[in-house]
């Protein structure tokens, strides 16, 4: 009897250790699955987050997928024109056709991310589905992205036309008709001009002309910035040079004096580029100077240069009447002829090719009030860093 028991109590201990066991066992699968299912939301909460803060996010999520799984290369692959195209890719020796991939991940008929190194399992699928999902919207993302951007130039491109056919329907013809009407009276045989009416009349028709070079400079370099053909050939420039030599194009450089130190530091720029940039602005600088501000009733400009940490600033000062309030922002944009004291001055873009040129070279120019009245330009140039 006392046998029988035993055999009972031996079973019913059977019994409670398989049960522990499969309730022990799966707790742990439990575990595992919740620990995978934790693993995998992290994942894609990484992958989310790197297609909506990254402006170009495709090829550093294909990166994350790379490192996350271990994997030697990822592509993703789109089918376009009959044939298959690899969209974006990282790691050695990417796929070109989803068949050469060792895991082949379908996101539409169309398009496939492409893995090569390893093969997966299938809980490891269910995440890279989702992350060819994210790449998917990646990839519609940088389209979109980059069709935004050429509807913007070519709005900007619009818009520049638009406002250079207004402009230089005055500004380019009144230089043409001061030339024309010079150049008729010096060849009317019935005309007898003095000796010093010639010579006025020529000197009109060589400021005619300096001014519409000018003017037509202006022009041809917004165009270039606003096409990017600008290429700078930064080297190490004085800033010294680079004003005397914009002043030697300058009529009116008498009005301006100039306190740059030949010692200060070298910047790294392009020369021809910031000979304009400075020419630019010493010219729009002379326009607003106020009159009765020197010595012959004259306006005064000044050019002024020092290093600060890195950069080495050049400051061109008049004392004219400053900017409107609330004028700033409009300063350097094209076409902007704010306190002009004439119509006749350009077509308002020697400031905006200035800024165009300055960002070009990784610089930067600013303006501020002048201390008693007038406008400050700063331009200011990463200092050559010494050897």
């Amino acid at each position: 009897m006392a046998d029988g028991e035993n055999v009972i109590t031996l079973f019913a201990m059977v019994i409670v250790a398989v049960m522990v066991a499969l309730v022990v066992d799966r707790a742990a699968r439990r575990a595992e699955q919740a620990a995978r299912a934790r693993t995998e939301a992290a994942l894609l909460a990484s992958y989310a987050r790197t297609v909506l803060t990254s402006p170009y996010p495709l090829v550093r999520l294909l990166e994350k997928v790379r490192e996350n799984f271990g994997l030697t290369s990822v592509a993703l692959l789109e089918h376009r024109h009959g044939k298959w195209e690899r969209v974006a890719c990282v790691g050695p020796t990417p796929c070109d056709e989803p068949d050469e991939a060792d895991v082949d991940v379908p996101v539409t008929p169309e398009v496939h991310l492409a893995l090569r190194g390893k093969a997966l399992e299938a809980a490891d699928r269910r995440a890279l589905e989702a992350a060819a999902g994210q790449a998917l919207l990646a990839l519609r993302q940088q389209r979109m992205a980059a069709q935004t951007a050429d509807a913007q130039r070519r709005a900007e491109t619009t818009e520049l036309r638009t406002a250079l056919l207004s402009a230089v329907g005055h500004d380019l013809r009144t230089p043409l008709t001061s030339i024309k009407a010079a150049a008729g009276s010096l060849r009317d045989p019935e005309l007898r001009l003095s000796e010093e009416d010639t010579g006025e009349l020529l000197a009109t028709v060589e400021e005619s002309a300096d001014r519409l070079a000018g003017l037509v400079d202006n022009l041809l370099d917004s165009s270039r910035l606003a096409t990017g053909a600008v290429q700078p050939q930064l080297r190490a420039v004085a800033y010294d040079e680079v004003v005397a030599l914009a002043l030697s194009g300058i009529d009116d450089r008498r009005h301006v004096l100039v306190d740059v130190d030949e010692r200060l530091p070298l910047v790294l720029a392009d020369a021809g580029l910031l000979e304009r940039v400075v020419a630019n602005v010493i010219d729009n600088a002379l326009r607003h100077g106020r009159p009765g501000s020197s010595v012959n009733g004259e306006p005064v400009v000044e050019v002024r240069a020092s290093a600060h940490a890195s950069q080495v600033e050049l400051r061109v000062v008049d004392r004219g009447r400053g900017l409107p309030k609330g004028a700033g922002d409009a300063l350097f944009q094209p076409f902007q002829r704010l306190g002009d004291r004439d119509a006749t001055s350009g077509v308002g873009l020697g400031l905006s090719v200035a800024k165009g040129f300055t960002e070009a070279m990784g610089g930067a120019i600013t303006a501020e009030d002048t201390p008693g009245g007038g406008l400050t330009v700063v331009i200011s140039l990463p200092a050559k860093e010494d050897a």
